[in-house]
């Protein structure tokens, strides 16, 4: 059976959230639900009679007699810390099939987030854990793709955004993690240790109302003794945090306070409360996690690390996206916006940070069965033979196209200046006129003026035979992905001035069709069989009629054969004939009687290359399907 529902499983630090996508329709992906609730705090408990549970139950369950929150960490050898994520997935699992929200087994592929800063090892080892929960169809992917997907489906990002460069800033609940995506390609900004997250900031509320609390050092037994305790006193801080973030102008008067509330029983209660001034304490005090830095100060560095690193690159990035839970929290918005300052960069947080991964990973799932779909697609077409059948179809059109503009050149820059040179004494014999005028002819058509000249006639051919015949296939395939049929256009590649940053494959076909014409035109012979056309005949009689009695006087007889071959190769004809044989009139004469008959020539010379044909369609064929593959690579982003 197909794979029929993407399940984007966002397992933060803090929170988790699960979204799930219809694999074969582009219907947005819809949140799932745990405990009611869309969101849950990463939370797993246990139950001597209900057995394991996840999120708020885990919390507010009577007899819980275990717990643990915020325990996602990048793979290591603690075998405790690993079967906490493993049982809190396979729980989380169980209770999305028994509510009937997913369908599981091979019906439901998960894509599973991890921090972008993470190894492809750390990945590859993190899935291992993960599929050891016995779900069959299970990726990991970086957050920071989700981000972006989710992102550039729900419109905040146009295309040229998109295929520029975006800094994505995820402020989670563990680390702060920066990505780069420039067209298209992530690159993670890696500061070496990254310990900056958000839940810092709830341990320090931990500790100043730990501090202050009256019953501080029964706490302290109270906590050692009995963990989960502490968990739910921690969550309390997350809790007033994130309530005085939500609402900050409340809270700017020293007598309104954001609190949690956390009952140890009925005698002891632990109640954090936080205003702007303790917040602004909080967040300026040093924390021996980051160096003994504040949390702020740290976050300030960070993010003049990545522009300094930007910077290096050569990047100004068109947008900053701002992700994770933790950039609600005003103040990173506004060091964002003071590092990375307007027009440059447009500074931009997710409206919905805590749902923003787990819609983003369906996105991101969904996107790449299509994605693969479409490149078959792009795959079969070629493989069919169709291309290069219309290529062969369209050889006629590239010869008239090149023969005529080719003759005239040639006749120019070739024939032309070597009657002259002849005329005027500097080529003794008509046979080293031949010789020379070959020479000059193959260094013409070698030169960039004659490069240039195949190439807009190739380009010509390209846009207006080829490129038809390749939209006319490749357009239903973009319609089957509901993408614009000019994704899979190269137009754009094919350019007459050889200038194209964005698609140089099309200068390759040109190369191929150029290098052809040229080593076709200088290999097959035809210029040596143009020169001997133009002296048979053409300048060869002439001169015979007003040199033939000497002719006759220095023992040739009057065949015309042998007065072509005496005239060739043995006669250093004086100046006086040559002025009378050929005047500038004459020269024009014999070149524009000539053009017609050349243009022939080289036609009939082509077109009596079949073999050598089939190997530009070959090639030109190969650079095609390259060009779709590029082109395809290129567009897939805006698959859906």
């Amino acid at each position: 059976m197909k794979v029929s529902e993407i399940i984007g499983f966002d397992l933060g630090h803090g929170e988790t959230a699960v979204a799930k996508a219809p694999a074969q329709s582009i219907e947005s992906p819809q949140m799932l639900e745990i405990n009611h609730r869309k969101n849950q705090i990463t939370a797993l408990g246990w139950h001597p009679d209900l057995g394991y549970l996840v999120g708020e139950q885990a919390l507010i369950q009577a007899g819980v007699t275990q717990l643990t929150i915020a325990f996602k960490q990048k793979p290591d050898d603690d075998l405790n810390s690993r079967e906490i994520i493993r049982r809190f997935l396979e729980t989380y699992y169980r209770l999305l099939k028994e509510s009937k929200q997913i369908e599981g087994g091979i019906n439901s592929h998960f894509y599973v987030g991890c921090p972008s800063g993470w190894s492809l090892e750390d990945r590859d080892k993190y899935q291992h854990l993960l599929e050891s929960t016995g779900i069959p169809l299970l990726s990991v992917v970086p957050e920071s793709r989700a981000a972006f997907m989710q992102a550039k489906e729900v419109g905040k990002f146009g295309y040229d955004q998109l295929k520029s460069s975006v800094l994505i800033v995820d402020i989670g609940s563990s680390t702060t993690d920066f990505t780069l995506v420039k067209s298209f390609h992530e690159i993670p900004l890696d500061f070496g240790s990254n310990a900056l997250g958000a839940s810092l900031i709830d341990r320090a509320i931990f500790a100043r109302t730990l501090a202050n609390h009256e019953q501080k050092v029964l706490l302290e037994k109270v906590f050692a003794e009995y963990p989960h305790h502490r968990s739910r006193c921690e969550l309390a801080c997350r809790k007033a945090k994130e309530d005085y973030f939500s609402n900050e102008q409340i809270y700017n008067d020293s007598q309104s306070f954001a609190r949690g509330f956390e009952s140890i029983n009925e005698q002891i209660f632990f109640i954090p409360k936080v205003n702007q001034q303790i917040i602004t304490e909080i967040l300026n005090q040093p924390l021996p996690e980051l160096g003994n830095k504040s949390w702020q100060e740290s976050y300030r560095q960070a993010i003049n690390e990545a522009k300094e690193k930007l910077e290096k690159l050569g990047v100004t990035p068109k947008v900053l996206l701002m992700t994770g839970g933790a950039s609600r929290m005003s103040f990173t918005r506004q060091i964002c916006e003071e590092i990375f300052p307007e027009p440059d960069t447009q500074v931009r947080p997710d409206p919905e940070p805590e749902r923003c991964i787990a819609l983003g990973l369906a996105r991101v799932g969904r996107w790449e069965l299509r994605a693969s779909a479409f490149k078959a697609e792009v795959d079969k077409l070629y493989d069919s033979h169709q291309l290069k059948e219309a290529i062969a179809r369209n050889i006629p059109s590239l010869i008239e196209l090149i023969t005529q503009p080719l003759s005239e050149a040639l006749i120019e820059n070739a024939v032309k200046p070597g009657l002259k040179n002849w005329k005027n004494g500097q080529i003794r014999t008509l046979a080293e006129l031949e010789s020379w005028m070959k020479s000059q002819a193959e260094q013409w058509l070698k030169s960039d003026r004659g490069r240039q000249l195949i190439d807009n006639k190739c380009v010509t051919w390209f846009n207006s035979s080829i490129q038809p015949e390749i939209a006319e296939r490749t357009d239903p395939i973009c319609r089957q992905f509901q993408i614009p049929r000019s994704s899979l256009r190269l137009e754009s590649g094919i350019d007459p001035t050889l200038v194209n940053p964005d698609l140089p494959i099309g200068d390759a076909i040109l190369a191929d069709a150029v290098a052809f014409t040229i080593n076709l035109v200088i290999g097959s012979g035809t210029i040596g069989s143009i020169i001997a056309l133009l002296l048979t005949g053409h300048l060869v009689v002439p001169i015979a009629l007003v040199y033939g009695a000497a002719l006759v006087g220095g023992g040739v007889g009057l065949n015309r054969e042998k007065i072509e071959d005496a005239i060739k190769e043995k006669l250093d004809i004086p100046g006086w004939i040559r002025f009378v044989a050929l005047g500038d009139k004459t020269i024009d004469s014999i070149c524009n009687t000539m053009k017609p008959e050349l243009e022939s020539s080289l036609r009939e010379k082509m077109t009596q290359e079949p073999q050598a044909f089939d190997e530009l369609i070959e090639k030109i064929g190969h650079q095609v399907k390259k060009a779709l593959h590029t082109k395809a690579e290129e567009v897939t982003i805006l698959i859906q």
